[in-house]
């Protein structure tokens, strides 16, 4: 900024004294001519009168005519140059300013040189007061700035001060600590802003973290709790039911294991670090063999599975994760629907509706139940690790799939959409 100015300064300095220099050039050239044309049309007496009545207000003048100088001056400098070329050379008077400062130049005319100048000492003045005034307003530009500078900059450093100790806050374990938005909507707002998005997912992040462990805590509490009991008790079983009691204790420790790769299983297709094997699926076969799947399962609880199918939509898929996807579907609604429910299948181009007559999911439920490890209460009497749903969302969501749980009055509606091949 004070470059700027100062720069701007010195162009103005520079424009001014190149524009006087011009005004006092052209005067000077103005009055050369009129003194050529007069020699020319005047005799020598005349010319000499004309010299002697010339205004000095206009220009100072001064001619050799004969042994005496007429004119404004009483002398002229030597070396003084032809106009245009002019030269400054001072004057004594007798008055209150002693010195004057002259500019002019000589010209030739019928009855020899004459010398034409004008005073330039008030030009100067007028230059230094521009400059002193330039620097004045300089000076208070500079201190203008530096008190502006210190107040932004103190500003500046308070909020910076303020957010270093709400970080120091936020490391100590606070996260529930926000940063201040002014409303300014300045670079330190936009930052804020910004920072608080990201403490708002870390802290989702760490309430999802927490509520997957007390999950698995209470989820794998009882079974370890019953492989634990039976291994104490094992050297005490009879040899007729130490066979029988190793393999109810195994099928403990293998839905234990079951859990733990399902949670694996499931980072790997969230992280994407599981590849898809792409191919054309139709979704009416894959409705289809759903449907011949799942048969047998329903009718084990006397439920009625139907399938609805219309035209043909092909996408591009893993065909084995996306029919688990829908097995896990079925499946829950099989579990949870009750003995005697309806449960349909039913494909309408890319959409994909599997709806049952059971008791339903709370609205308010419906998007919890996609979290890790998370079981309604009704349903913990079901076998099962509470990472089925988990697992569905994140298959359709490598598919670019969506999904979404309604009321199906009474029971539930899950409805796929998937997106063409």
């Amino acid at each position: 900024m004070m470059l700027i100015i100062g720069t701007l300064l010195l162009v103005l300095y520079r424009q001014l004294v190149t524009e006087q220099q011009a005004q006092v050039r052209q005067h000077l050239l103005s009055e050369a001519q009129r003194y050529q044309q007069l020699s020319l049309t005047v005799d020598r007496r005349a010319f000499a009168a004309q010299i002697r009545a010339s205004d000095s207000r206009t220009a100072l003048i001064a001619w050799q005519g004969g042994v005496e100088m007429v004119g404004s001056l009483t002398l002229m400098p030597e070396n003084m140059p032809l106009l245009p070329n002019t030269r400054e050379f001072p004057i004594f008077t007798g008055g209150p300013e002693k010195l004057h400062i002259l500019t002019g130049g000589v010209v030739m005319t019928r009855y020899g040189p004459v010398l034409i100048a004008t005073r330039t000492d008030h030009l100067a003045a007028l230059i230094d007061k521009f400059v002193s005034a330039a620097l004045t307003a300089l000076a208070l530009t500079i201190v203008l700035a530096l008190v502006v500078g210190y107040l932004f900059s103190k500003g500046l450093l308070s909020r910076l001060v303020h957010y270093n100790r709400l970080s120091e806050r936020i490391e100590k374990g606070y996260y529930n600590t926000r940063l201040p938005v002014s409303g300014k909507q300045d670079e330190f707002d936009l930052l804020a802003a910004q920072f608080n998005r990201v403490l708002d997912t870390l802290e989702h992040n760490l309430h999802a973290v927490r509520g997957v462990t007390d999950n698995i805590a209470h989820d794998m509490r009882t079974p370890l709790s019953h492989l634990r009991i039976g291994l104490e008790q094992l050297p005490y079983q009879p040899p007729e039911r130490l066979a029988e009691r190793c393999g109810e204790l195994t099928d403990e420790l293998d839905h234990c294991l079951a859990t733990f790769n399902a949670m694996l299983s499931l980072t790997r297709i969230e992280e994407g670090q599981q590849a898809l094997e792409l191919q054309p699926v139709s979704l009416h076969d894959l409705c289809a063999d759903l449907r011949e799947m799942a048969e047998a399962l329903a009718e084990e609880r006397q439920q009625t599975l139907t399938l609805e199918t219309n035209e043909d939509y092909v996408v591009s898929g893993d065909k084995h994760l996306l029919f688990q996807a829908l097995f896990n579907l079925v499946d829950n609604a099989i579990k949870y629907a009750g003995e005697g429910a309806s449960i349909c299948i039913r494909q309408r181009g890319g959409s994909i509706e599997i709806s049952d007559n059971g008791p339903g999911i709370p609205e308010a439920a419906r998007e919890k139940v996609f979290e890790r490890l998370v079981r309604l209460d009704p349903s913990r009497h079901e076998q099962g690790s509470g990472l089925g749903l988990s697992m569905v969302k994140a298959i359709l969501s490598r598919h670019h799939a969506t999904i979404n749980l309604t009321d199906n009055q009474p029971g539930l509606k899950v409805i796929l959409n998937f997106p063409r091949a």
